[in-house]
């Protein structure tokens, strides 16, 4: 990783977090699971910017490093180009040739997956399964990413949890985890997290981003499946409550690790728990309230007490409803801010929240303007969401979750001309 890049960009994120305006308006790409962009489109980007930008000799197989999502990790100089001012703490792991092996996909398409992903192909179709032999995704012909297969608890809860640790160990998103969780079951991982976190500081002013799940809801739709977990809220909450607690007790046990290891040195924690569709919240307000919100706050208020770091939820959907509650609760940032979703057009927001929450995304919509507009179309939406968001501060631009497959190259370059062109320092072609 080079000296010094992104320079001021931690300074830059943490500005906007405290809602102030700084010299640019900040930028991701990458940082975390729902802010980057699709190995496939990092495929087509790369020549399109090496073209445009003049650069040549980079490595065209992207490190598929969420193999879930099959999202890249985005090599530095593309970091730098792009203005981005924010990296992931994951990308301290997994640095020498021989953690990466290379797999032609069906689409004919080279990547290079972490050496312990090892799938088997069946047709067209690529099959994980567990160490027990448990298929626990599939990724089907066409796709491009992996569903889940394996839902541990489908015909009820356990009489007790004693089980929890190994069923969570069946779901996808824990199984084939990215990086640094990849390396958590190995002696001395903890120590490693502050060391490599340590060097990536003083190698970059970039923010520095820890993911750290602490899903709630979404363990439980998991586990369970949705459409069980949905009716268990309403029918059985005293079963939903047993569950939370006993995941409760398993992320604070983490958490004080990570604080402990690199409170003092990440700036900002990453929370997930996708509350809403694209209609509105999965629960009513109530149930919200009653269930996660107060163990959300003591989340939230440990990372508050015991390390330097923002909290980030990340939440897809229809969430307006909550968000006066997500407020309450003290997350300091809001990410991908589904503004095509219900109530939550972008005006309303800024308006109505912007003083009390940092917006992380909504830059653009990525799957009618990024996807199927003109580049010209691009610009304009960008610059206008740029103008709206960045009043105030409160704002680090990124798209509405992750930037897909079906991408073209030419638009994601032309989004962030945009974002340079708004931030004063134009780029050429």
């Amino acid at each position: 990783m080079s000296s010094k890049s992104g320079s001021g960009g931690r300074e830059r994120v943490l500005a906007a977090i405290d809602h102030r305006e700084s010299d640019r308006v900040p930028v991701d790409l990458g940082s975390n699971p729902s802010s980057g962009i699709s190995a496939l489109a990092y495929i087509e980007l790369l020549p399109e910017l090496g073209r445009r930008r003049g650069r040549k000799g980079f490595e065209t197989r992207p490190r598929v490093y969420d193999v879930v999502q099959e999202l890249a990790q985005p090599d530095e100089w593309v970091l730098d180009e792009l203005g981005v001012d924010v990296v992931d703490i994951g990308r301290a792991f997994n640095d020498r040739p021989e953690d990466w092996t290379e797999r032609v996909m069906p689409d004919g398409h080279r990547y290079l997956y972490p050496s312990w992903f090892k799938p088997v192909q069946d047709g067209k179709d690529l099959l994980a399964y567990d160490a027990e032999g448990t298929l626990i995704a599939r990724r089907p012909e066409g796709a491009t990413f992996f569903d889940e297969r394996c839902f541990p608890w489908e015909e009820g809860y356990p009489a007790d949890f004693g089980g929890l640790d190994k069923a969570m160990g069946k779901v996808l998103w824990s199984a084939l985890v990215h990086s640094p969780w990849d390396h958590a079951n190995e002696p001395g991982f903890w120590p490693e997290l502050r060391k490599r976190a340590l060097a990536l500081r003083a190698s970059t002013d970039r923010a520095l981003m820890i993911v750290v799940g602490g899903n709630l809801f979404e363990w439980g739709t998991f586990i369970r499946r949705i459409d069980n977990f949905l009716v268990d809220i309403l029918a059985e909450p005293e079963e939903v409550e047993r569950l939370l607690d006993a995941l409760m007790e398993r992320h604070l046990a983490t958490l004080a690790k990570v604080c402990e290891a690199v409170g003092d040195v990440a700036d900002v924690l990453r929370f997930g728990d996708d509350l809403g569709h694209e209609g509105g919240p999965f629960m009513s307000p109530e149930a919200y309230r009653r269930l996660f919100k107060p163990r959300h706050k003591i989340l939230v208020d440990f990372v508050n007490k015991h390390s330097s770091m923002k909290t980030f939820l990340h939440s897809c959907g229809s969430i307006h409803a909550l968000i006066p509650d997500l407020i309450d609760v003290g997350y300091d940032i809001l990410n991908p801010v589904q503004t095509s979703a219900r109530d939550m057009e972008p005006e309303r927001l800024k308006r109505e929240f912007g003083a009390d929450i940092t917006f992380w995304g909504g830059g653009i919509e990525n799957r009618t303007v990024l996807a199927h507009g003109t580049e010209d179309e691009v610009r304009a939406q960008t610059l206008d969401r740029l103008e709206l968001f960045s009043r105030g501060g409160g704002f680090v631009f990124n798209t509405v979750h992750n930037i897909m497959p079906d991408v073209p190259a030419g638009n994601i370059v032309a989004m962030f001309d945009a974002v340079a062109e708004f931030n004063g320092r134009g780029r050429k072609n």
